[in-house]
């Protein structure tokens, strides 16, 4: 008869111990993350719980003049405001008034960044001045466009005109839609020119001064090697600021007030909210409007984690 040998009762307690509490880097990933779970708690409730109540009245046919007529329609608000003509022309509006802002604001900006890139006398005066339009609030921007510039009567352009022997036109009335791009051209070029000049700066010199030896031009090297290495951060100012121009209410509503086939799809909600008291049809194209920005948003982070493993590996 055999006997199985058993293991003692410490070596129990032993094999035991681990099981019976928290390892310690569970422990001190717990006591990392604490600090942030307040800023947690407060991000959730500011911006995740207003969706979900966005989200609820969209599926209602909610008139704010009618509260007691209310009644569940699923995705009727939906259908509804994708087959409103007004709100397709809206959409137009916005996709010509993003690709137009963004892509003139990335010409204007790099040819900044290059210029800034360059040492002169006075360089930091220079970037300092280029940069005020970008930190100018949007609706104060709007308004000197509106008064300082674009006003017919004594508006800065018409008085340049005025001093040459030129026409004096309405900006706004004759050329609606451009009055608000060149107003967002102006205060979101800086922005692309800080990416880019950043862009310009993480460049090898040794590359640079290689390629000057081997009898490079300076359009040779802005082709071959700045554009390329330039990609990155371009997509990135392209992305960033079709972001914030797809959500453009400030320009529009100051400039324009929507009119003139100026209205996008933000003064679209608030015309559906404020002035129809349409709260349903309102919610659904405010979800449409957060679904549009969040498809960009999520190749926008795509290229700045790549940009991240970039500078990590170069490093």
């Amino acid at each position: 008869m055999t006997t199985t040998p058993t293991a003692p009762p410490a070596a129990l307690a032993r094999t035991r111990a681990p099981s019976s509490r928290p390892a310690p880097n569970r422990l001190r990933a717990w006591a990392t993350r604490a600090p942030l779970l307040p800023a947690l708690v407060f991000m959730i409730v500011v911006t995740q719980l207003p969706f979900v109540a966005t989200l609820v009245i969209s599926l209602f046919d909610w008139n704010a003049l009618y509260p007691d007529a209310r009644h569940f329609t699923w995705f009727g608000n939906y259908s509804e405001v994708l087959g409103d003509a007004d709100l397709r022309k809206s959409v137009l509006t916005t996709i010509v008034l993003t690709v137009t802002v963004v892509l003139v604001s990335l010409i204007v900006g790099l040819g900044l960044a290059l210029l800034l890139d360059r040492r002169f006398k006075g360089r930091g005066l220079v970037r300092t001045l280029l940069i005020a339009p970008f930190l100018v609030v949007p609706v104060a921007a709007a308004l000197l466009w509106k008064h300082v510039l674009y006003n017919p009567e004594y508006g800065l352009l018409n008085g340049l005109l005025h001093y040459v022997g030129g026409p004096q036109p309405d900006w706004i009335s004759d050329t609606p839609l451009i009055a608000v791009e060149v107003s967002l051209i102006w205060q979101w070029t800086p922005f692309m020119m800080l990416i880019l000049l950043a862009g310009l700066q993480s460049r090898s010199p040794e590359l640079i001064e290689a390629a000057r030896m081997d009898g490079a031009g300076p359009w040779q090297v802005f082709r071959h090697l700045t554009l390329p290495h330039l990609r990155r951060y371009l997509e990135l100012g392209a992305l960033l600021g079709s972001i914030y121009i797809v959500q453009n209410f400030d320009a529009v509503f100051t400039l324009t007030s929507g009119g003139l086939g100026t209205a996008n799809l933000p003064y679209t909600v608030y015309q559906s909210f404020y002035q129809a008291h349409e709260n349903g049809l309102a919610s659904a194209a405010g979800v449409l409007v957060v679904i549009g920005s969040l498809v960009i948003a999520t190749f926008a982070l795509r290229v700045v984690s790549s940009l991240f493993r970039e500078e990590v590996s170069r490093g």
